[in-house]
């Protein structure tokens, strides 16, 4: 049983008898002496998509789902689903996109390292890593002598997503991402 303090985005658990992923979670630290730190955390159901919001505090505890992680590979997608294959037993799993839509993004072909959530042999979500390498493809030109501090500029990666990188990398470049905040972590 997880404390409150203690889910994270992608966590799966049961409330009221039903399994709700963990979509966000915002901290409140209030500043009076003894006061105890509060997290409202926006749940989606897995089986209706309804979203669910709920207060907690760090103590509370909730109730894991049974759950299976088994390591997938992103093979293609497939209309208005996504085909993935178990790294294991070589089984596919098919997954709605708007179940992944905030993961969606970062998927490659053949992309490898992601974790699938399982419950009764059904794929419910999947877990991307926290950072990913990507190429440059549109950007201002680098300039040369710019320091690495401070002053950053919007480049295009490969597969899409806009984010500010430093002045001094130019297109072709590779660069790290943190897929969950989406910024710029590092060259590659």
């Amino acid at each position: 049983m997880p404390k409150a303090c203690d889910l994270k985005k992608g966590h799966v658990v049961e409330i009221n008898d039903e399994a709700f992923i963990v979509k966000h979670i915002e901290v409140r630290t209030p500043s009076a002496r003894g006061a105890v730190t509060l997290y409202k955390v926006r749940f989606s159901n897995i089986r209706t998509k309804q979203k669910y919001e709920a207060g907690y505090k760090g103590n509370d505890l909730l109730s894991e789902v049974d759950l299976q992680r088994k390591p997938i590979q992103y093979l293609y997608p497939d209309g208005d689903f996504h085909v993935f294959m178990d790294s294991l037993e070589y089984g596919q799993y098919m997954i709605a996109a708007d179940a992944i839509e905030d993961e969606i993004v970062w998927l490659t072909d053949g992309m490898e390292d992601i974790v699938g959530l399982i419950i009764d042999e059904n794929m419910v979500a999947i877990e991307i890593p926290n950072s990913l390498v990507f190429e440059i493809t549109e950007t201002a030109p680098g300039i040369k002598g710019a320091s690495a501090t401070a002053r950053t500029k919007p480049a295009l990666l490969s597969n899409g997503v806009e984010i500010q990188v430093p002045e001094y990398l130019g297109p072709g470049e590779k660069v790290k991402v943190n897929t969950e905040t989406r910024k710029f972590m590092s060259r590659a």
